[in-house]
């Protein structure tokens, strides 16, 4: 069973280091994308298992890139990976990492989403 994940995250490097655990958790296909936009049209051409985004990015923020792609697609896990968590005191978000990123709290977030076991 292939597991897609969508890193939403305009930092290469976080989004290169997200990945690495996301791999670790049994994924094996990604897209990366830096804004809103991109966000969605990679969610569109294929439906990710898994969204983790970064709040501020690129041309908008992670919560505009996942309410576009949930109100095309429906509801998909979001993990969402931060410097910025008080934006998110308003909203109604089920996994928040902060950052500077500890790994295992990233793994126990797309846990709690998904009810993945690591690798």
């Amino acid at each position: 069973m292939t597991r897609h994940a969508l890193i939403i995250e305009d930092e290469i490097l976080i989004a290169y280091e997200v990945q690495e655990v996301l791999e670790r958790l049994g994924f094996d296909s990604f897209d990366l994308a830096a804004s809103p936009r991109e966000a969605l049209a990679y969610a569109t051409s294929h439906r990710p298992s898994l969204i983790t985004a970064d709040v501020r990015i690129e041309g908008g923020t992670g919560l505009d890139a996942v309410r576009a792609i949930t109100a095309a697609m429906g509801d998909i896990p979001v993990v969402y990976v931060t410097a910025n968590a008080d934006m998110l005191r308003r909203e109604q978000v089920e996994a928040v990492v902060e950052k500077p990123i500890a790994w295992s709290a990233l793994a126990a977030a797309c846990n709690k989403v998904c009810g993945l076991v690591a690798t």
